[in-house]
C-alpha cells in the first residue's frame, strides 16, 4: 500500500487507465513529443519510436531521449510519421500552437496524435509552466491546426479531484519540510486523504467539471 502515500498517485493512475485505453490508436513510426523517459512506450504498437526534447527545460541526465530539437522546429520531413504521442508536455511549451503545428507537420495524412495535458494543477517545472487548457480549448486548438478529434476523456472527473489536489498541496509542504517527523506526518496525510477519497467516490460516483487532465485522440485531416 506504500503507493497510496504517494503525492502524484490519483492523477498519475488515472492518466495511465486513459492513456492504456487509447493505445491501440498508435502504431507504425511514432514520434514522442517531450518523451523524458518515455513512461508509455511500451503500451503502443509501433514499429519504430523516436523521442525528442527540449534540452532547455530541466535536467535530462536520467531521462531516455534520443533527439533534442531548439524548441521550434522538428528535425524531420513532412509526412514522415504515423503516430505522434506527447503527454504532458503542452502546458511547458511557450509557444504551443507552434508545436502543434509542427507535430501536424511531420504526419502523415490520417497520422494519429495522442494528447494529454493538465487542466487543474500547480505550477511545475518552474518557470517553464506556461498554460493550462478546458477541454473546449484544447479541441479549438487542434481543430483550428486541421486535426480531427475522435476520442477525449477527462481523468478524475469526481471528488478524488479534490483529494488530489489535496495531496498535491501536502506534498509540496513533505517537500519543503525534510525532517523525518514532518515526512511521516505528511506520508500518513497523502495516505488517509487516498483513502477516503476511494471510499467517496465509491460511494457516490457523481461526474464532476472539476478534473485533473485533459487526453486527446485526434487524427490529421
Amino acid at each position: 500500500m506504500f503507493h497510496l502515500k504517494n503525492g502524484s498517485y490519483y492523477a498519475r493512475n488515472e492518466l495511465l487507465k486513459a492513456i492504456k485505453n487509447y493505445a491501440h490508436y498508435i502504431n507504425g513510426k511514432t514520434l514522442d513529443v517531450g518523451c523524458g523517459n518515455k513512461p508509455y512506450k511500451n503500451l503502443f504498437n509501433y514499429s519504430e519510436y523516436i523521442g525528442i526534447d527540449f534540452e532547455g527545460a530541466h535536467d535530462h541526465s536520467n531521462e531516455d531521449i534520443d533527439l533534442f530539437y531548439d524548441g521550434k522546429n522538428f528535425p524531420f520531413r513532412d509526412n514522415d510519421f504515423d503516430s505522434v504521442v506527447c503527454t504532458q508536455t503542452l502546458e511547458h511549451v511557450n509557444d504551443p500552437n507552434n508545436l502543434v503545428k509542427e507535430i501536424h507537420r511531420v504526419l502523415k495524412n490520417e497520422g494519429i496524435l495522442l494528447l494529454s495535458v493538465p487542466f487543474i494543477w500547480g505550477e511545475h517545472e518552474k518557470p517553464h509552466d506556461y498554460t493550462r487548457y478546458t477541454s473546449f480549448g484544447l479541441k479549438h486548438l487542434l481543430e483550428q491546426t486541421g486535426f480531427e478529434v475522435l476520442e477525449q476523456c477527462k481523468t478524475l472527473q469526481d471528488i478524488r479531484a479534490i483529494y488530489q489536489l489535496k495531496n498535491f498541496f501536502i506534498f509540496t509542504k513533505e517537500n519543503i519540510k525534510r525532517n523525518r517527523i514532518s515526512k511521516y506526518y505528511h506520508g500518513f496525510l497523502l495516505f488517509y486523504n487516498n483513502i477516503v477519497g476511494a471510499i467517496r467516490y465509491a460511494i457516490s460516483k457523481q461526474r464532476s467539471d472539476i478534473f485533473i487532465d485533459n487526453v486527446i485522440v485526434c487524427k490529421k485531416k
